[in-house]
Formats: C-alpha cells, structure tokens, sequence
C-alpha cells in the first residue's frame, strides 16, 4: 500500500501522541471535514488515555446541517503508520474515506454509527449504478449474436466510462455464453461469437467512490423456453436466499451455501461455480479475500456467523452469488447482488 493521506481533528494532532505511535511528529496542511460536526466520547483504554493525557477526545459525527464541517490536519501517513493510527482509535471510532473541503480524498475517523451508514449508502450508491450499467446494456443490445464475448466486455466496459467516467474494475470482467457460461469464475476459456439462440451472462466489479460493486445478470438472446426459465429463476433464487438469511440471524456461510445449492436443485438446476456462493465486500481495496481465509466466503465450511465485524470493527457485508447450470444441456446463468444491504 502507498502512502495514504489521513484527516485528524483531535489526539492525532497531538505531538506526544505522534512520538508515541509513529516515532515522529507529522508534518500537515489544515482542511475540514465538510457535513459533520463535534462531539464528545470518553476514552477507557489506559495506553490512549497516557499518550493524549485525556479520557476525553473529540468523535465526528453525521450533522444534519450541511454547512457544518470539523476543522483539522491532514497528514501523509506510511502504511505501517496507518496502521498503528487504527491501533490508537478505540472502538467508538471507524475509518472511512472521506472528501474534504478542499477537494482532496482523505482517511478519517468518525464514530462508529455515522461509520457504517456512511459505508451501506455508499455500497448501494455502487450496487445502484452497476444496476444502471448493466440496464442500459439492455437497452442498447450489447449482448448480441455475433459479437464476441471480448468485443461485448469491451463494449461494457466503455459504456461504463461513457455513463460515469473513467471506471475500473476490482476483478476481471467477464462475459461468458453458450458452454462457457458452465465455467466457474477462475476459469479463463478462449474467447467466443455470441449465436442466434445462446445465452450469456455478464459478471462486472466496477468501483465507484473507492466502493466496490459487483454485479451479475444474464440475457437470453433468443426463445428457448429452458433458458428462459433458467434467467428467470436466478433472481428467483437469489430472493429466496436472501428471505432464508433475512430470517437466521445466526446463519453461517456454510449454511447459506447448503440453502441456495437445495433451492438451486428444487428448481430443477445444478448450482455451479467454484464451490462458494458470495464473498465479503466492501471498500477498494476491500480486505484481502484469500481462497484460505474462508470466512470470506460462502461456501461449505465455513461455520462462522456471517453477521460480524471484520478485523477493523466494520461490519460486513455480503455479495450473493447465484451460478445455475444445465450440464446436461450444456448452458447456465449468474445472477449477483448485495446480499445483506437494499
């Protein structure tokens, strides 16, 4: 990770605290945090309490009158200093990526409940612009016989740019059809020309405000009733998982994996995929998902109660993902959305 820029407004400021936790006084320029106000928290952890000389700091919290703003420092921070800051703010803090009054995009710490709806509106700000995206791919008929998965991905991609300026991408863009929509994500196949009666699905992970998206539909380019009842049961499926981790608040990946693959295989289809049905989502770049760690995901094996935080104290969130697949036949569908937020 590069250096990173991080706003402060209280103990941050502080010279002794610097000393204490960077090993240097820091270096900044004054800005403001525009849309929040001050507030008060006390502080019980004794190691901040001896750097600050205080139990009682500062906390920055949403303000309902725009015209408000905090006023502080920003700082040029390593990654290793990043770090540490997180280890200094207790938990009624989180950190968020923030614009500040002078333009420029910084860490800051806010309090932990303006935190996380900060964090829920931007992740549907992300879910509801790759939903325009993709509609609008529709619309325009990007899908169609005769172009190339590469030429339609490319096509996808600059329409992205188009609606909302320069994007880029958390994960490879894929569109797949035919056969090749019954390859799991790490699959690479060769590329192919969309025909007449195919099927095809498009799986983008485009960032929007340092938020990742990450969104999957499919298209039926022609009238084969088995294929259309596939696209139409995908968010069917979806829904239904969704309802079923609605309703278990102690679910685990594991289990919610188990209800989408009996749900897939009431319907009359084979859930594909790579053996996980959704990962975590969140921030660019978001915590490392790692085919070790599979707490990341949901998949069998994975006991852990998908309502948690994660290791900065956020909670996380989730993208369900909905791989049905024909093998006999020879063709599939994707269908993947926000699962825990709209």
């Amino acid at each position: 990770m590069s250096d990173q820029l991080l706003f402060s407004y209280g103990t941050l400021c502080l010279p002794q605290v610097q000393r204490a936790r960077f090993g240097r006084e820091l270096a900044g320029r004054p800005d403001a945090l525009t849309g929040f106000r001050l507030d008060t928290v006390t502080i019980t952890d004794p190691d901040v309490i001896a750097d600050s000389g205080s139990d009682r700091h500062p906390v920055a919290v949403r303000s309902d009158d725009p015209a408000d703003a905090v006023e502080g420092t920003v700082f040029t921070l390593s990654a290793a200093e990043l770090a540490a800051a997180d280890h200094y703010e207790v938990e009624d803090y989180l950190r968020i990526r923030a614009d500040l009054r002078s333009g420029v995009r910084a860490w800051a710490y806010v309090d932990t409940a303006t935190a996380e709806e900060f964090r829920a509106r931007r992740l549907l700000d992300a879910q509801a612009k790759a939903t325009v995206l993709f509609e609008e791919v529709a619309r325009r008929g990007l899908v169609a016989p005769g172009r190339s998965e590469q030429a339609v991905s490319d096509g996808i991609r600059d329409l992205a740019n188009e609606l909302f300026g320069t994007t880029r991408h958390w994960h490879k863009r894929i569109v797949r059809s035919g056969p090749h929509t019954l390859f799991p994500y790490r699959e690479n196949p060769p590329d192919r020309v969309l025909e007449a009666d195919d099927i095809a699905f498009a799986d983008f992970g485009p960032i929007f405000e340092e938020f990742e998206a990450d969104l999957g539909r499919t298209y039926v380019l022609g009238d084969d009733p088995d294929k259309l009842r596939l696209a139409a049961d995908l968010p069917a499926v979806f829904d239904a998982g969704r309802r079923y981790f609605a309703e278990h608040q102690d679910v685990t990946g594991a289990r919610l994996h188990a209800e989408v693959d009996r749900l897939a295989r009431a319907a009359g289809w084979t859930l594909g995929g790579t053996g996980h049905a959704g990962h975590l989502v969140g921030e660019f770049p978001h915590e490392k998902i790692d085919a070790a760690e599979i707490e990341s995901y949901i998949a069998p094996g994975n006991t852990t109660p998908m309502r948690r935080t994660d290791r900065a104290g956020r909670v996380c969130h989730w993208i369900l993902e909905v791989h049905l697949v024909d093998p006999a036949r020879g063709f599939g569908g994707f269908h993947e959305q926000l699962l825990d937020l709209g």
